[in-house]
């Protein structure tokens, strides 16, 4: 669980760092990690983490492309099964279809997209 003034690996909240005189600060919503992940690929460092609050569970992927910026994709729980299928297919069609770079030179334009003008 984070403390109020504590900034986790996704950088301090937006409120935190310029808050309105007018408006008070949002309260840091409570959440409890229950397992996270880091993978490095390329030059992106993405952030894989099961997290509950009392809303429920979800997933949180968050990548950084090195620029210290973050992106982030919330999965509720209720998703995940269906998400971890997609993504399934995915990795299935990336093994299946060619890459058209590592075709020799006339198959190349088979899956090449035409130019639109």
């Amino acid at each position: 669980m984070n403390s109020p003034g504590y900034n986790t690996p996704y950088g301090p909240r937006p409120y935190d760092r310029h808050p309105h005189p007018q408006y008070p600060p949002k309260p840091r919503p409570v959440e409890d990690t229950l397992l996270q992940r880091e993978i490095s690929i390329e030059k992106k460092m993405f952030v894989i983490a099961l997290k509950e609050n009392p809303r429920g569970r979800f997933l949180r992927i968050t990548e950084s492309g090195g620029t210290g910026r973050w992106s982030t994709v919330i999965v509720p729980a209720t998703g995940m099964k269906d998400f971890q299928k997609l993504l399934a297919e995915m990795v299935q069609a990336h093994a299946e279809i060619p890459d058209p770079n590592s075709l020799p030179g006339q198959y190349k334009s088979l899956f090449q997209k035409e130019a639109v003008n």
